[in-house]
């Protein structure tokens, strides 16, 4: 181990015992990957860059369990199950290895939550931010993933969870929200993280819904709710209209928002990071949705249907009328 190049010992020191078995130790330059019979391979990918999608001085085991939950995140959107991942880690010299100890046991945590495993990838240094792409790799049956298109005018237009959370997250690390939480003064058995905080780190991916049975067209919302329903619009050639007050908030943002400034509302609806499914889903298969909702014990709430006209989202506030917004959602150009 000692005479090994340090790229080449951080890889057998922290990575391989991360490795799936058809991952041949790490050792070699690809993997031999056999998908199930009957099933068809779901392959998506994910960057994430130091300072633009984490803060530099978020903890690495964080860091490295949300690169591989937004990838996951795609993966149930799609009706599919995970089965690998590919990993490429450029590392500002001087990297520590605690650095790489951590963001390693991170993984190693959600490898055995998620039933996952590594099957190679890449490292290297660099003289900028810390630089991270995951490409994960999934399974569906023949003929049942869900895609973007198809939704169509008469649909319902459904969320998982809740939505705003790891906005208001996000304003917590900058400094410019308390989350409601955070202080362990108030009690130390507390989470330190609070809980917009842990929303914005630590995203649960929604796998496991029979989505096939039930939804027309899914995606998942990471770039802002109003955003990502636009990407469906333009997918299905329909337009949408939601309300604003059946969007589903969590009590602390209910709380947590009026107090903090005039438009958290329009930061909840378009800020991004909520890593929900966002579905259409006609009404003859709502009561389906409902009834898997009941069987996982995820909360779904119907916010709007899908009509006829060009594609674009009207949000109706709670007087009625359609609200306006600087921008739907996060752009990275």
């Amino acid at each position: 181990m000692s005479d090994l190049p340090r790229e080449f010992a951080l890889i057998a020191r922290y990575f391989r015992p991360l490795a799936h078995k058809e991952a041949l130790g790490l050792a070699d330059d690809a993997a031999l990957l056999s998908p199930p019979p009957g099933r068809e391979l779901v392959l998506t990918v994910d960057a994430m860059l130091g300072g633009v999608h984490f803060l530099p001085d978020d903890p690495p085991d964080l860091v490295a369990r949300k690169l591989l939950r937004v990838n996951l995140s795609d993966i149930a959107a799609k009706a599919a199950t995970p089965l690998g991942y590919l990993l490429t880690i450029a590392a500002p010299h001087g990297t520590k290895d605690d650095w790489f100890a951590a963001f390693a046991a991170g993984l190693a945590e959600d490898q055995r939550e998620f039933g996952i495993a590594l099957l190679g990838g890449d490292t290297t240094a660099t003289a900028g931010p810390l630089a991270l792409s995951l490409t994960a790799i999934g399974t569906v049956e023949a003929g049942r993933a869900v895609l973007r298109q198809g939704a169509a005018a008469g649909h319902g237009i459904w969320v998982t969870g809740t939505i705003g959370d790891a906005a208001l997250g996000l304003a917590v690390l900058r400094g410019e929200l308390a989350d409601p939480i955070l202080d362990p003064a108030s009690d130390p058995t507390l989470d330190p993280l609070g809980h917009f905080v842990q929303r914005y780190r630590l995203p649960v991916p929604r796998l496991g819904l029979r989505l096939a049975d039930f939804a027309a067209a899914a995606m998942d919302i990471s770039d802002g709710l109003v955003q990502d329903l636009g990407h469906l619009c333009r997918a299905g050639s329909v337009a949408a209209e939601i309300e604003a007050a059946r969007v589903p908030l969590s009590a602390s943002a209910r709380a947590a928002g009026p107090a903090w400034r005039p438009d958290w509302l329009q930061r909840c609806l378009t800020g991004g990071d909520d890593y929900e499914l966002l579905l259409a889903v006609p009404r003859a298969r709502e009561p389906v949705l409902e009834k898997e909702a009941a069987r996982t014990g995820l909360a779904v709430t119907n916010i709007g249907r899908f009509t006829l006209g060009a594609p674009g989202v009207t949000v109706r506030g709670a007087d009625g009328a359609a609200m306006t917004f600087s921008r739907p959602g996060w752009s990275h150009f």
